[in-house]
């Protein structure tokens, strides 16, 4: 068991308050981070699998992946995992993790132009900004990851990339962007978020 999951079942057994809040502070001491996290999902899994099978998406999923990596490390990111047909993955820039958005949507595009349409890889993407966890076995934990991931899974359409109002307020010109600001409710949770544009200006 590692060092991140013993402290948090040190943290669950305890009943003294101040040595749960010394638990809590050594693992964000620890583990904790600040910045900007992507969450980009693939979109109609469902509608694909049903009608073509899980090997048919997965072979899309590893394809997509050999785009993600360079684009997001040639972009400042760390990508940091995959989970089925999401990648997870932190920048220090809200500017950096747009760009890598853009150029991802930018490469499908090119290579679904010479595959047929069912082969087309089309991907939704949300990025928020804040305090998260990052442990030694390559995961993330935290209000920016829950963000990011409705922003991207459950918000977003297809070829779409929304940042979090947070983020986006980060960003030292805005200008530099075709935003559109959104407001979203979802699971009882009020969002406010902008739409980037795939052009900047």
């Amino acid at each position: 068991m590692s060092e991140f999951h013993t402290l948090l079942n040190d943290f669950f057994s305890l009943k003294d308050k101040s040595l749960k809040s010394e638990i809590e502070k050594k693992i964000w001491n620890k583990y904790g981070a600040y910045g900007y996290v992507l969450l980009i999902d693939m979109s109609e899994f469902s509608l694909v699998t049903q009608r073509y099978g899980i090997v048919y998406y997965l072979s899309m999923i590893e394809k997509m992946k050999t785009v993600v990596r360079p684009v997001i490390e040639s972009n400042s990111g760390t990508l940091v995992k995959y989970v089925a047909d999401n990648v997870y993955a932190i920048f220090n820039s809200a500017s950096d993790a747009i760009a890598s958005a853009i150029e991802i949507n930018k490469t499908l595009d090119e290579i679904n132009k010479s595959t047929p349409a069912e082969w087309d890889i089309c991907i939704s993407t949300g990025i928020d900004y804040g305090g998260f966890l990052k442990t030694e076995d390559g995961d993330l934990f935290g209000d920016a990851v829950n963000c990011a991931s409705k922003l991207g899974e459950d918000i977003a359409q297809k070829s779409e990339i929304i940042i979090s109002k947070k983020a986006f307020e980060q960003i030292e010109h805005h200008g530099d962007y075709q935003a559109e600001f959104v407001h979203f409710k979802i699971s009882g949770i009020s969002l406010e978020a902008y739409t980037i544009k795939p052009e900047i200006t």
